[in-house]
């Protein structure tokens, strides 16, 4: 502890709060040789990546109660040794090590290859590709560290980095690892979920389908989806106001833009349905297929046709809000927006997708910024890699952290227990096999830390 007291003294001053991390924090910094310079006199002459193995500044750092997130960057061509990279931008890695873990029901987790070079630094380290990501998963003082690079398993390319390309990057931050500050570790235990907050009293008009019920043949392989009946986390519902409605935005017929945004009335009317699993190229291990959508797209009630109410409606200027109190995660130019949030039982993200980057750069919507839930972070847009590139709506996602790192998790229920709160009404389940009205949902934000958890939706502490 006395060693971590000093250790945090001094890093904080480039890792702020850094002493909040509930577990060590290990970060590619070398803290011997920042001191070292500073007690020569030469620390002013050095930038932050000399101490750094070449990595730039972290551009987010995350520190709380569960663990810490950090997100680091090395620019192309920078790293002495590496092999001359195609991919044009600079890497991030991001690195969390978390005393939380959920425990989701994954028969593709626990897998992946050794990597001889790092084996007498890291013996349990496991390499393998998941959702888009490379991932080294270690364990170190009995705590689950994962370093990831976002990467598509494919040929290079000057806008697509490789797996392959990525490989030197992880590595070499791997080696470049140091205990930097945060806490010592703690016994673990299992932790059950609770019933989620839900309105007693029923909602006149609200429904929706079961998670699982996705439309017939829009699966990946034609799959039907996951029944998932946990909410993961009680947030506030993404969209400013009511009414608003969950449906696919791919797999219906297609008209003029406008008239299909404003009045598809398909996707503008109850029931609400699940578009978790719908076929994609993205993996999602919690599907079927271990492909599909990530998450759920919702759009807001058209405008009314003659406006006669107090407020002026704009189609254009719908407002979006945050989740949970936050921390972003979103470097400028990404059209998607991450909240991640870092409590004594929730390590849990976010993702909000299509708001145009130009006006969160603008807004100040970039990584390490924090957010008060309900706070607006930006307006429903259709912003897919351009301008009018889909549908106006917005899709919102959620992952947790696993042994395996950051996995998307169906945020269907956890959307709708939002919606209930939001309108004040309990909705009703309808379909063949819908479950009563007065059924509660799983939640995964659990207050008695003695009890054990379930198998789908648990955590572990």
């Amino acid at each position: 502890m006395p060693t971590l007291v000093q250790l945090n003294a001094t890093t904080s001053r480039i890792f702020t709060g850094i002493s909040r991390s509930s577990v060590p924090v290990l970060l590619p910094f070398d803290t011997a040789a920042y001191l070292d310079a500073e007690w020569r006199g030469t620390l002013e002459s050095l930038s932050l990546a000399h101490f750094q193995a070449d990595f730039l500044p972290a551009e987010m750092f995350d520190a709380g109660p569960a663990g810490y997130d950090a997100v680091f960057a090395l620019a192309s061509g920078a790293g002495d040794g590496l092999p001359q990279r195609v991919f044009a931008k600079p890497v991030e890695v991001q690195i969390t090590g978390s005393l939380l873990t959920y425990d989701l029901n994954d028969p593709l987790g626990g897998k992946g290859e050794p990597v001889k070079s790092l084996a007498a630094e890291y013996p349990d380290l496991r390499r393998f590709i998941r959702e888009g990501y490379v991932r080294y998963a270690f364990t170190r003082f009995g705590i689950p560290y994962v370093v990831s690079i976002q990467c598509l398993d494919s040929v290079a390319k000057a806008k697509r980095l490789a797996c392959r390309e990525a490989y030197p990057v992880a590595e070499r931050f791997l080696k470049a690892l140091h205990v930097a500050g945060g806490l010592p570790s703690r016994p673990r235990s299992d932790i059950a979920s609770e019933a989620i907050e839900r309105p007693s009293v029923a909602s006149p008009d609200f429904t929706y389908l079961p998670p699982g019920d996705i439309i017939a043949n829009s699966g990946s392989h034609r799959q039907s989806g996951r029944v998932d009946y946990t909410a993961y986390s009680q947030i506030r519902f993404p969209l400013a106001k009511a009414p608003a409605f969950a449906h696919s935005q791919s797999f219906h017929s297609r008209k003029s833009s406008d008239r299909f945004d404003e009045f598809s009335s398909g996707l503008t009317s109850y029931p609400w349905q699940d578009n978790f699993c719908e076929a994609r190229s993205f993996g999602v291990g919690q599907c079927p297929t271990g492909f599909g959508h990530q998450g759920q797209d919702m759009r807001p009630a058209p405008c009314p046709s003659h406006d006669d109410g107090p407020e002026h409606c704009d189609r254009k200027h719908r407002p979006v809000v945050a989740a949970r109190d936050a921390v972003l995660i979103r470097s400028p130019k990404q059209q998607a927006v991450t909240l991640q949030v870092n409590t004594r039982n929730e390590h849990i993200r976010f993702r909000y997708m299509h708001m145009d980057p130009s006006a969160m750069d603008a807004d100040g919507v970039l990584n390490g910024r924090l957010v008060e839930e309900g706070e607006q972070i930006g307006v429903v847009s259709n912003y897919l890699d351009r301008p009018n590139g889909t549908t106006r709506h917005l899709h919102f996602d959620m992952q947790v952290f696993t042994r395996d790192g950051w996995l998307w998790v169906s945020p269907y229920i956890t959307l709708v227990s939002a919606y209930e709160r939001l309108i004040h009404g309990r909705g009703r389940e309808v379909g063949p096999h819908s479950m009563p009205v007065a059924a509660d949902f799983a939640h995964a934000l659990p207050e008695d830390m003695t009890r054990h958890g379930t198998e789908e939706g648990s955590e572990n502490y």
